[in-house]
């Protein structure tokens, strides 16, 4: 479900680089139902390289969908005149990281569709500081866990709130009934750090402690 909800963002017609392809099934399958016009899977370990490859080649794809094995965005040539980046599976960090010391890649005409595994608030900062706007974000729950989508532009200066950048500045306008169910178990969670911190043996530093309080009266807010 999170790889169709992914596929769902790509624009119609796109140069599709995915990095970090796992498997290559999102690029194979977006081909097969002629979604996009040519991609690129990119891998930095061999094992995924290899297992994408595989993929690829069982398709009947391979001159359509190049498999390469690289660190991060420079798995994309100029010449593969990339339309759109997806980066999916990784923590929000790991996404903000690539894209960072990848930025010689970026044209800033691609959409970027992303798909953390937590760390939203320092990818959505990324963004933000590099005039991308959030043109669409879900929040969808599978195997027990909650995982987000984030599709940005790059459209020039941008500003968003540290609440903005905490829960997502149009998940706060939606409020779809997965993002308060995330945020009611998350503020549990909090609750229970919280109640940890006090019976813990070791004193905890205090801005560690504020900082924990802060995001429980700020969840607290939200829900209300």
């Amino acid at each position: 479900m999170r790889l169709e909800r992914v596929a769902a963002h790509v624009p119609p017609g796109a140069r599709l680089a995915d990095i970090g392809s796992d498997h290559g099934y999102l690029p194979v399958a977006l081909m097969q139902r002629g979604l996009i016009t040519a991609a690129v899977a990119g891998e930095i370990a061999l094992t995924p390289f290899h297992a994408a490859q595989r993929t690829v080649g069982a398709s009947g794809l391979a001159q359509r969908i190049s498999v390469r094995l690289a660190n991060g965005l420079a798995a994309i040539e100029p010449g593969d005149a990339v339309t759109a980046i997806s980066l999916c599976g990784m923590g929000g960090e790991t996404i903000r990281d690539i894209l960072d010391s990848g930025k010689a890649q970026l044209s800033g005409q691609e959409q970027l569709i992303l798909q953390p595994n937590g760390g939203e608030q320092p990818l959505r900062q990324w963004l933000m500081e590099n005039g991308y706007r959030i043109v669409f974000e879900e929040v969808l729950r599978e195997n027990r866990f909650d995982y987000e989508i984030i599709v940005a532009e790059r459209t020039g200066p941008v500003t968003y709130s540290a609440r903005e950048l905490y829960f997502g500045p149009l998940q706060m306008q939606v409020r779809s009934p997965a993002f308060l169910a995330k945020w009611q178990r998350l503020l549990r969670v909090r609750h229970k750090t919280l109640a940890h911190f006090a019976r813990a043996q070791q004193r905890v530093p205090e801005d560690k402690v504020q900082d924990i309080r802060r995001q429980v009266r700020w969840i607290t807010e939200l829900l209300a």
